[in-house]
Formats: structure tokens, C-alpha cells, sequence
């Protein structure tokens, strides 16, 4: 009964079930056909249960994040449906000893009103403390609110008294991309609210019968199109607004000839609006397959936004010297946002691009000068240069104090200690061993990322069908010891914030009403416990549409 006990928590945990689901007369029916002796177990021994599951496996988790030598944090805010209460959730993610990509929330915190820049940042550090990770955190990606501008600054200024962070900070604060392509997008789409509107109305009019969706489908087949039928979208899901609208535009003559044979249809929209809707189309389709990008792996590494941003950049650019004042205007708002963070972003994607064998320091070179002036694109190359320069250089230093001698394996007084003193005297000369080691390295042996950077990048006939970029620094870790240990640090940043079932969410991450009730510890208990039970089944959390 025991371990029947803990496999019902796990299952309540696993997939978010309420504990009332155990006082259910079918659910217990079934385990009884099953197991006679199964007695009925109650909510609070359920929520015990789950209490005990949560602190052993934290325990656990803890242990193995003992091992890691760098972890990078995202955080992103939940608010519950009825009560106003904000959570943060906090989650790490690094690369484990057998180079597999990890990402487990740590945190699901509740923070009180006033909700600053200095209570997030108490709360991140509270986080870090309770983990035993304060000194291992490498970057923290967070959304363009400014409360966490200012929460991050003062974690900077709090970390760099005790420790230096890589290249002076520069990588710490990492933008979310999700959230910056986002804003772009919703500023997109408030220009054609109505038009959007009207053909959301459209949509759910066809189907809100069998009679009217049969009429529909008459119109299509008397068109002779191939698609057969309308999408509907969610309304704090851009990709869904954009898929139906994308796919409306394809039955806009449809709906026409709909019009003519439905008098009560009146949102039908004219010609200009749904010009208006095709022209926005053609400007999200850069978004959307960026946005894609980033959603359509769970754990989607640092190298893969590069191209993808810069398509977008260049989209926006065209579309801002556009001839069609529509798209000008639009395209210019647009730009003025995504320009505001793309500085901020660029870097951490530009070094990750460098540490892809199939784009190297060239697809620096190719992509900038498409995004930036010829002047700045030289100073942000030089830059991107300097930065990884640094970075390797703080990862060679790390590298070299792990192998220097303890200070306890230094030899104690005596005559032994003497005479070895007098042995060595007659091998030792000033200076000269230090003199040998710089030239025998400058002569004889490259460092590993001048030789990576020499060396040509994997041309398209050498890349397997699938390619992973960790993969590969995996199977090259003999030849790069130091540098695939960083390119792995790297890799692991995340680029965006959120979860990549919300990547396109419009709206707040929101908290069911049920776990509204329940009190802040064991909402985190639930939520973490949760998450790290699903990795140890192998379970994905399915996305539920809000």
C-alpha cells in the first residue's frame, strides 16, 4: 500500500491533478477491481505524500547540481486566476557529465507586493542560496520589464564582490527573445485590430452550425480550392492569430460568395481589410518562423537564433523603405522596438553562432554588416572577437588554478625537504622554465581557439541530416578540452525566458483556480516536484491552450 501510496502522488504531481481526484467513487471503484485491499486515500495524506516526494527528490537534484560548475537562470511570472498573487518561477539550465542538455525549475516563488527590482532580485538570491549554486550562476535571462533591469543591476554589483563575473558582466543579462519578438508583434498586430476581429467573427459565424458550415464547404468546392477548412485561432496565442488569419485570406473569395447566400452574415470584410490582413501576413512570416525556431525544441541551444533574428532585422529593414505607406509606417513602429533591445541581444548570439563548426567567426562577418553600418559592424565584430577572446582566456585561467598543487601538498620541514631543495638547485635557473613555456607554446602549440577558428568550418555536405552543435563539441572534447567546455557553458544559455510551450503567448502565464487555493509552499511543491518527476519518467508536459 505504501508504494501505491507514493505512485498515486507521483501521478497527482506528474500531471497536475487536484487531490480531490482521489475521493472520486470511479477512481477508487477501479483500484479496488484491481487491488482489493486498496483503501481509499485521503487529501490530506495525498498532499503529505507530496510534501515528502518534493523534499526527497530537492535533495537529490541538489546533490547533482553539487557536480555542475555552471548553471544560467531564467525567470518568468505567473499570476494566479482568482486571488492577486504573483509567482516568479525560477529555472536553471546546464549541461550535465554526460552532455546532455538540463533544464529544471528550481523556484516557484511567491513575492508580495511591492513587486520591485530589489524584491525579485532577494528573491533570485534566496533561490541561489537555498541550491548551493550562488557561485555558479553564469547568466540570467530575464523579460525587458524594467524591475528586472534594475533587479539584475543589483545583482551584478551583489556577485561581483565576491567574484569576478566573465567578461566583466557583459554576458550576465541576458534579453528574452520570445519576449522581444512579442512586443514587436503585438504592435503589429494592434493596427489591424478590427480587421482581425472582424475575421475572427467570420470564423466562428461558419461554424457555429452544421447548415452554415455545409453551405461554406459548397462555396469552396464550387471554387475548386484545395484546403478545405477554417482555422480558429486563440486569442493570446499570436501564431494562432496569425495561422488563421493566414488561412482566412486563402477563402476570402469564400466568404464573398458566402455573403451572397447568408443575409445574416454581416462581418464580412471588404477588399482593403483584407489587403491590410495579407500585408501583415507577409511581415509576421519572418516572426513566425523565428518564433518557431525557439518553440520547436524543447531545449533549443544559443546557436540557432543568430540566422534567424537577422532575418527578421532584414525584413523589417525592407519593409520599413517599403513604397506602401501601410507597410512603412507599420514596419517603422516595429523596427523602432526591435532595434531598442536588439544591442542587447546580439552578443550572446553572435558568440554561440562562433562556436557552431558550421558557421564559425564568418557567419559574424556575413551577418552584421546586413544589420548594422559599415563602421559599427566593424566595431561589433572587433567586439564579438574581444569578448570570446576573454572568455576562453578566464576558462584557460579556471582550467590551470584546478590543476596548480593544494597548499596542504607542500612539503613540511626536515632534513628530506632540504635535500631535495639541494637536488633541484642544481636543475633550477631563473626564469628560464618560464621563459621555455612561453616560447615552446608560441612556437609549437597553437591555442585550442586560434586552432577551432583556423580550421574551415563543416561545409553542407559534411553535416548529418541531424546535427547537433553539443554533439558535436562531445565528440571533439579530447581535442578541445578547455574551449568545449565553454562552447557547452554557451550553448546552454537560453535565449529565451519562457517555457517553450508559451514562447508565443501574448498573455500572463496564469495559475489555475484550483492551485490558486492552495498555499504558496505547496503550489511550489506541486509545480517543482512536478517538473522533475516528469524528467525522471521521461513524461513532456503537454501544452494546454489558455
Amino acid at each position: 500500500m505504501e508504494q501505491m501510496r507514493e505512485a498515486a502522488a507521483h501521478w497527482i504531481m506528474m500531471h497536475e491533478h487536484p487531490f480531490t481526484i482521489l475521493d472520486e467513487e470511479g477512481f477508487n471503484l477501479m483500484m479496488r477491481r484491481g487491488m482489493p485491499e486498496w483503501q481509499k486515500i485521503s487529501r490530506t495524506t495525498c498532499r503529505a505524500d507530496c510534501m515528502k516526494i518534493y523534499e526527497i527528490e530537492k535533495k537529490r537534484l541538489k546533490k547533482s547540481l553539487e557536480c555542475i560548475d555552471k548553471i544560467s537562470l531564467t525567470t518568468d511570472c505567473w499570476k494566479s486566476k482568482t486571488q492577486k498573487i504573483e509567482y516568479m518561477v525560477v529555472t536553471g539550465h546546464w549541461i550535465d557529465s554526460c552532455w546532455n542538455l538540463q533544464k529544471r525549475v528550481l523556484s516557484f516563488i511567491n513575492i508580495p507586493p511591492p513587486r520591485g527590482g530589489l524584491q525579485i532580485s532577494d528573491a533570485i538570491f534566496k533561490c541561489m542560496k537555498e541550491w548551493g549554486i550562488e557561485n555558479k550562476v553564469f547568466t540570467i535571462t530575464v523579460d525587458n520589464a524594467s524591475s528586472n533591469d534594475l533587479a539584475i543591476r543589483y545583482m551584478k554589483d551583489t556577485i561581483q564582490r565576491s567574484r569576478t563575473l566573465a567578461c566583466e558582466g557583459n554576458l550576465f543579462h541576458i534579453r528574452c527573445c520570445a519576449h522581444i519578438l512579442n512586443l514587436c508583434v503585438q504592435d503589429g498586430l494592434r493596427e489591424i485590430e478590427d480587421i482581425i476581429s472582424n475575421i475572427r467573427e467570420s470564423v466562428e459565424y461558419v461554424n457555429r452550425s452544421e447548415a452554415r458550415r455545409m453551405q461554406f464547404t459548397e462555396c469552396v468546392q464550387q471554387l475548386q480550392l484545395k484546403d478545405k477548412r477554417l482555422i480558429r485561432d486563440c486569442k493570446t496565442r499570436w501564431n494562432s492569430t496569425f495561422e488563421m488569419l493566414s488561412c482566412a485570406l486563402k477563402f476570402k473569395e469564400v466568404f464573398q460568395m458566402f455573403k451572397e447566400r447568408d443575409h445574416f452574415y454581416g462581418c464580412c470584410p471588404q477588399e482593403e481589410e483584407w489587403n491590410k490582413a495579407q500585408k501583415i501576413c507577409s511581415l509576421l512570416e519572418a516572426f513566425w518562423t523565428a518564433t518557431h525556431i525557439i518553440s520547436g525544441s524543447e531545449y533549443p541551444t544559443s546557436n540557432l537564433f543568430l540566422q534567424e533574428v537577422q532575418k527578421i532585422k532584414s525584413s523589417l529593414d525592407t519593409y520599413a523603405q517599403h513604397e506602401d505607406l501601410f507597410l512603412k509606417q507599420l514596419a517603422s513602429k516595429m523596427k523602432e522596438k526591435f532595434d531598442k533591445y536588439w544591442g542587447d541581444c546580439n552578443l550572446l548570439m553572435a558568440i554561440a553562432a562562433v562556436l557552431d563548426p558550421t558557421k564559425k567567426m564568418l557567419a559574424v562577418e556575413f551577418c552584421f554588416p546586413k544589420l548594422y553600418s559599415e563602421i559599427d559592424a566593424s566595431k561589433h565584430i572587433s567586439k564579438v572577437k574581444e569578448i570570446i577572446n576573454s572568455l576562453y582566456e578566464k576558462y584557460v585561467a579556471e582550467e590551470t588554478n584546478k590543476g596548480a598543487p593544494h597548499p596542504s601538498e607542500s612539503e613540511s620541514f626536515g632534513s628530506s625537504s632540504v635535500k631535495r631543495n639541494q637536488q633541484s638547485s642544481v636543475y633550477s635557473w631563473d626564469d628560464f622554465d618560464d621563459y621555455c613555456a612561453k616560447v615552446e607554446t608560441s612556437e609549437t602549440k597553437r591555442s585550442e581557439l586560434v586552432d577551432y577558428l583556423e580550421k574551415g568550418r563543416l561545409k553542407k555536405n559534411e553535416i548529418p541530416k541531424i546535427f547537433s552543435c553539443l554533439e558535436w563539441w562531445k565528440m571533439n572534447r579530447m581535442q578541445y578540452p578547455i574551449l568545449s567546455k565553454m562552447a557547452a557553458d554557451i550553448l546552454a544559455i537560453p535565449v529565451s525566458s519562457v517555457a517553450s510551450e508559451a514562447t508565443f503567448s501574448a498573455g500572463t502565464r496564469v495559475i489555475d483556480s484550483y492551485r490558486s487555493s492552495l498555499s504558496p509552499d505547496t503550489v511550489q511543491a506541486l509545480l517543482c516536484g512536478g517538473d522533475w518527476l516528469r524528467k525522471i519518467h521521461g513524461l513532456k508536459k503537454k501544452t494546454k491552450v489558455s
